[in-house]
C-alpha cells in the first residue's frame, strides 16, 4: 500500500465514523429528519425486492446506516476490503445526504448557506468513494484481466490455426 493510501484512507474514513456516531447517539432527531426520505425510500425498495426483510420503522434505518458506516469506515481506514467498503460507504452517503442536507426546503438564509455547504461536501465525498470503491491499489482490475485473457486467447487462437495449416501442409505434402 502507498503511503497516499495509508494517510488517505483513514482521512476519508474519519467523517463517516463521527457521523455514524453522532447518529447513534441522537437517533430521534435524525430519524425525524429520515422520516420524509424513508417514507418515499422504503416502499420503492419493498416493491423491487418483496424478499427482503426492509424495516420502516426510521430510527431503525438510521441504526442500520449508522452502524453500516461505521464498520466500513473502519474496514476502508485499515485497508481491509477497501473497494468494498468504500462502496458500502458511497451507498449509505446517498440517503443520508438528501435526507439530512435538505438545503432546498429551508427557508432561513444561514441554516440553507449551511445545509446547502453540507450537502455539496457531501457530494464531493461521494465522488472520493467512488474513486476509492475503483481503486486497484496499483493491481489490473477485472476489466484489465479479462481483456487480456480475451487477447491472449486470440493470439492463442491465431497460432494454433497456423501450427494446424502447416502440419496439414506437411503431412499432405507426405502423402503426396
Amino acid at each position: 500500500m502507498t503511503v497516499s493510501r495509508l494517510i488517505a484512507r483513514p482521512m476519508l474514513a474519519s467523517m463517516f465514523v463521527v457521523g455514524g456516531v453522532n447518529a447513534l447517539r441522537n437517533v430521534d432527531r435524525t430519524a425525524a429528519k429520515a422520516q420524509a426520505v424513508t417514507d418515499r425510500v422504503v416502499p420503492l425498495v419493498q416493491k423491487a425486492a418483496p424478499s427482503l426483510p426492509i424495516p420502516t420503522d426510521p430510527a431503525t434505518l438510521v441504526r442500520l446506516n449508522a452502524v453500516a458506516q461505521i464498520v466500513a469506515a473502519g474496514a476502508l481506514a485499515t485497508g481491509r476490503a477497501p473497494r468494498l467498503s468504500a462502496a458500502v460507504l458511497a451507498a449509505s452517503l446517498v440517503p443520508t445526504t438528501v435526507a439530512g442536507h435538505r438545503y432546498w426546503e429551508v427557508s432561513a438564509e444561514p441554516a440553507r448557506s449551511q445545509q446547502r455547504l453540507h450537502f455539496w461536501k457531501n457530494v464531493s465525498m461521494l465522488g472520493g468513494l467512488i474513486i476509492a470503491a475503483g481503486d486497484t491499489d496499483g493491481r489490473p482490475g477485472v476489466a484489465w484481466r479479462a481483456r487480456r485473457v480475451a487477447r491472449d486467447a486470440k493470439r492463442e487462437a491465431r497460432h494454433l490455426t497456423r501450427s494446424a495449416r502447416q502440419e496439414a501442409r506437411l503431412a499432405a505434402a507426405k502423402v503426396g
